[in-house]
């Protein structure tokens, strides 16, 4: 993988007050940039001022000093960065390259108390440490909201199909219903023309025959608005068995589903707010650590020549050294930077490696309450989910008995309203009758039958306008299914690939290690060790009250005997050149996984004494192919075995 590089401008670094430097402006330009010279002349303070540039808070204001700034100058860009005291911590402000430095501090900072290095020299756990910077709630949210997209386009789809599947029968009834309409006409055609022939052999007065017409056009009409009264009490019939059934489902349903009250989401409510304040104590905590060790590192590193004057000043002025201290004058001692006295470095060393392992202690509790605050927030969720859906199906029987009593207020009526218009039929066909003669009864039942027939098409015609209604209304619709179906197609694509991140994320830091560090050995050719690998496999863990299968990263190494057979060996024996340079190389591997390249262009190296000049320099050479801008800390010695061509700044 190449790096982008999409940076190739010189830069120039500007620090007051940060670490032992007091004031100082250097250029440099892209590519490797060595600073070289011996512990003591500010060159990890350098690197910690680019990083408080790039955004870091990993950096500390000079000792004796209330304020400290940084300014770097990239092309036309400038970013700045100040350090000031305030009631005894250290506040940030500016305007930094990164608004965000965890990848960074990550990945790219590579300074000795790098996580990533010093998690592979510590054995910790590696998975947790890659996975870090990614956000798997918010991958989980947008999974949610997907499926429930997902969800709501099936529903669509499925109405869809359903309609699909309705319109033969449709089509097959419009063919029915114009067939049986061409019918009528023709059977109303043939019955009018008997109609007329009849009339015309009936002598009758004009009067009498118009009172017979007017008395049969409203029996017509009435026995018409008989059959709209039975159509709609069949409708309100069929409406109310529906919403019976549905409310006999809903009913049903409701019984199952809890009664969740708003106290229990409370309760979950109070356990996740008291977590969250125990995670903030921590959170303070870590944070105090990390500058208590960060600081210590950095004196140990090597103290700033003021400080380091005072207390060399302090500690001659105090003769009564005792026989001990000078029996073990030959034992590598510091004066101590908080009382002035001489202490053994190894003391110091201790003291950090405990609060080293504290520090870790409240990290892995850390990881304890996400876990146990991201299963409380899910069962509050799905709580919550239960308890809005018993209130859906509430609102809906409600709506339903509602609906229930109108139409069977509705149908009362049309029934009353039935039985009305039945006693009209019955009357006018009472005076119809008497209206009757003998002479033209068969013209009496020629219009009865004329006028049934009218009414009979009257009906077909109304109901194949609703056929073709609903035809058209479908075939409307069906028009949108390409549509969905893409969305969902598109939609099942990001619920895949949402799924399979973390897998991908995982499965690509195991081959980008395994691959690096393949190359990392043959080029630094150490002697019988053949390879290091991590193994990624499956592995049952406890995250809060429950337990959950979780990716793990196993540290393989193999090794090869005199005899040139091979075993595995632990991380625990490897040299500290050979924990060096996996942790290097792990770091490398996150730096890619991630694309830090495309974020921050810069690499900076330092605490590299553990490994030999030459392997410094092939590890300098590999590592300058993945960032436009490569800083290493380096002794004299080290950096004679670079490349002439790579800049150096001795003077810092």
């Amino acid at each position: 993988m190449e790096s982008k590089q999409w940076n190739r401008t010189s830069v120039e670094l500007s620090a007051n007050n940060i670490g032992g430097i007091n004031q100082t402006t250097v250029t440099f330009s892209p590519g490797v940039t060595v600073l070289t010279g011996r512990n003591a002349t500010n060159r990890t303070s350098f690197l910690q001022a680019i990083m408080a540039a790039l955004g870091s808070d990993r950096a500390s204001l000079k000792g004796d000093a209330d304020e400290g700034s940084v300014e770097l100058n990239i092309g036309n860009e400038t970013y700045t960065r100040t350090l000031t005291r305030q009631n005894g911590t250290v506040v940030k402000s500016g305007n930094p390259y990164l608004d965000d430095p965890e990848l960074a501090d990550l990945f790219a900072f590579l300074l000795e108390s790098n996580e990533a290095r010093r998690a592979v020299a510590r054995g910790d756990d590696l998975r947790d440490l890659i996975m870090r910077p990614v956000d798997i709630d918010a991958i989980q949210a947008d999974i949610e909201r997907l499926t429930a997209e997902k969800h709501r386009i099936d529903d669509e789809l499925e109405e869809l199909e359903s309609l699909k599947q309705k319109l033969p029968s449709l089509e097959e009834k419009r063919t029915r219903l114009e067939g049986e309409i061409e019918e009528k006409r023709a059977a109303l055609k043939t019955k009018e023309a008997e109609l007329e022939d009849a009339d015309s052999d009936v002598s009758e007065t004009r009067a009498e025959k118009n009172e017979l017409n007017e008395k049969l056009e409203e029996l017509r009409e009435t026995r018409s608005h008989l059959e709209d009264i039975r159509f709609k009490i069949d409708t309100e019939e069929e409406s109310i068995e529906a919403l019976q059934d549905e409310l006999d489902e809903l009913e049903s349903e409701q019984a199952a589903l809890p009664d969740v009250s708003t106290d229990s989401t409370t309760d979950f409510d109070q356990q996740l707010q008291s977590l969250r304040e125990r995670k903030r104590q921590l959170d303070s905590t870590v944070s105090e650590l990390q500058t208590i060790i960060q600081f210590n590192e950095e004196m140990l590193e090597g103290t700033s020549p003021d400080i380091r004057t005072a207390l060399q000043s302090t500690a001659e002025t105090d003769s009564d050294e005792s026989l001990t201290n000078q029996l073990v004058a030959d034992t590598e001692t510091v004066v101590c930077w908080t009382c002035g006295t001489e202490v053994e470095k190894q003391k110091i060393e201790s003291t950090l490696d405990q609060l080293r392992s504290l520090r870790q202690e409240k990290l892995d509790e850390r990881s304890e309450l996400n876990a146990e605050m991201r299963e409380l927030e899910a069962e509050k969720s799905e709580l919550e989910d239960k308890r809005q859906k018993r209130q859906r199906v509430e609102r809906r029987i409600q709506q339903l008995e509602t609906e229930l009593d109108d139409r069977n207020t509705r149908r009362t009526d049309l029934r009353y309203e039935r039985a009305e218009i039945t006693d009209d039929i019955d009357t006018l066909e009472e005076e119809v009758e008497e209206l009757e003669q003998e002479d033209y009864s068969e013209v009496l039942d020629l219009h009865r039958e004329a006028n049934q027939l009218e009414f009979e098409l009257e009906r077909l015609e109304t109901d194949l306008d609703d056929v073709e209604a609903e035809i058209s209304d479908i075939e409307d619709k069906l028009v949108e299914q390409e549509q969905l179906e893409e969305q969902r197609a598109d939609v099942q694509d990001e619920l895949t690939d949402l799924r399979t991140r973390i897998d991908q994320i995982e499965t690509n830091a195991v081959e980008q290690f395994n691959e690096h560090m393949t190359s990392v050995l043959e080029l630094l050719d150490y002697a019988n060790l053949d390879r290091i690998w991590i193994e990624r496999s499956e592995q049952e863990v406890r995250e809060g009250r429950r337990k959950v299968t979780k990716s793990v990263f196993n540290l393989h190494v193999i090794r090869t005997t005199d005899s040139e057979s091979t075993y595995e060996d632990t991380i625990d024996h490897l040299s500290e050149s050979e924990r060096e340079v996996t942790g290097l190389v792990f770091a490398l591997a996150g730096y890619l996984v991630h694309d830090v390249y495309d974020r921050v262009p810069f690499i900076l190296l330092d605490s590299l004494e553990a490994i030999d000049s030459d392997r410094i320099a092939a590890l300098v050479d590999y590592f300058s192919e993945y960032a436009g801008y490569l800083v290493a800390a380096l002794l004299p010695e080290d950096a004679a075995a670079l490349d002439d061509e790579y800049e150096r700044v001795g003077e810092i």
